[in-house]
């Protein structure tokens, strides 16, 4: 099928073509000599980027195929074509072989401890043996290892560390080794000094994160996925565990209570920003929409919120965008998002390996 993309196309910040063609599932600026099937009108993008998500995992841990697929076709359809699953407990790599399934990059198994994650969805270790799972990790994803940095200790009734700086470090140079690298579930302050020392590579949620912080993760250019829909969880994870952990719960409403105002100091610190959904488990699937109005609602403008939901985060993920010759993974919408965020929720067309799906 060809197609013709009326335009305009916005491949990146400063490039916007004024139309485009799909030949053979793939984009070119260079008009066909054949005549064109289909015409397609709207403002076009590179397809949406989730890069916190959770394919094949759901409150209870794992699912069936059937269900892993059908939660990565609700995120397809809502223009979400590219994801970084963030870990998962199951085995999604039959997608690859779904024609109209968004792509999937995997980060293999969450990385915990013993009774210091969520039941069923982790690969539970003990202190010592992080450095070669790590490196086991990176091997069965990818590119990418994801690790679970803090959570609550209900010794201690409230969050702490699973990791000595000195084993996450070495569990992290482990995972580059094997030519990963590495991201981490982060809600706790005391935890980030000893990612982002460590060589951490991408920081999940980062609610703990100071101005300090964010500083020093600006100069080493380390991004941060808000995943704003899940911190608006946090009164509700406050209240459930108020009773027999107020320490914890004491430190999460704080967390909820300046969610927006901290995801603008992020950005306004210069943080390389990215959107996560955090979807499967307690967010449902299609939501990047959702996130990225959330991210606007914090006071970043929608054009930045874009950006980043798209051809930023294709290229911090080493994935094709619109350039000449990529594959043609693009969403068109009839109003600009750039302008209008909530027209993110409306897609026109979602075409995916240049068919229209």
């Amino acid at each position: 099928m060809s197609l013709h993309l009326t335009g305009p196309v916005v491949v990146g910040d400063a490039d916007v073509r004024d139309e485009a063609w799909v030949v053979d599932g793939r984009v070119t600026y260079r008009r066909p000599e054949e005549a064109v099937q289909h015409t397609v009108d709207g403002i076009v993008l590179p397809g949406l980027v989730d890069v916190h998500c959770h394919v094949g995992l759901d409150s209870g841990g794992a699912v069936d195929t059937e269900l892993a697929l059908k939660q990565a076709l609700v995120d397809r359809d809502a223009g979400t074509l590219l994801i970084r699953d963030a870990g998962s407990p199951t085995d999604t790599r039959f997608i690859d072989d779904v024609p109209t399934a968004p792509r999937i990059i995997r980060a293999g198994r969450f990385i915990a401890r013993p009774m210091r994650y969520l039941r069923h969805y982790a690969r539970e270790i003990e202190v010592a043996d992080l450095p070669r799972v790590m490196a086991e990790e990176a091997r069965a994803g990818d590119g990418w290892v994801k690790v679970i940095a803090d959570w609550i200790d209900r010794e201690v009734g409230d969050l702490t560390p699973l990791w000595p700086a000195e084993v996450l470090a070495e569990g992290i140079a482990a995972a580059h080794e094997a030519g990963a690298r590495v991201t981490a579930h982060t809600f706790a302050t005391e935890t980030v000094d000893a990612l982002l020392e460590g060589g951490i590579d991408c920081i999940e949620h980062g609610t703990g994160m100071t101005a300090e912080h964010m500083q020093e993760a600006a100069r080493r250019g380390v991004p941060v996925v808000p995943t704003l829909l899940q911190v608006a969880n946090f009164e509700g994870y406050a209240a459930q565990g108020e009773a027999r952990f107020p320490a914890y719960a004491a430190r999460m409403r704080p967390m909820h209570e300046r969610r927006l105002a901290h995801a603008l100091a992020l950005y306004e610190a210069g943080v390389p920003l990215l959107i996560g959904t955090d979807a499967g488990g307690t967010i449902g699937h299609g939501a990047l929409p959702a996130e990225a109005a959330h991210l606007v609602a914090a006071g970043i403008p929608a054009a930045e919120v874009v950006a980043m939901a798209s051809w930023r985060a294709r290229a911090f993920l080493r994935a094709p965008g619109l350039e000449e010759g990529a594959p043609a993974d693009l969403v068109v919408y009839a109003e600009d998002p750039r302008e209008d965020i909530a027209a993110l929720a409306r897609p026109r067309h979602v075409v995916l390996r240049g068919a229209v799906v």
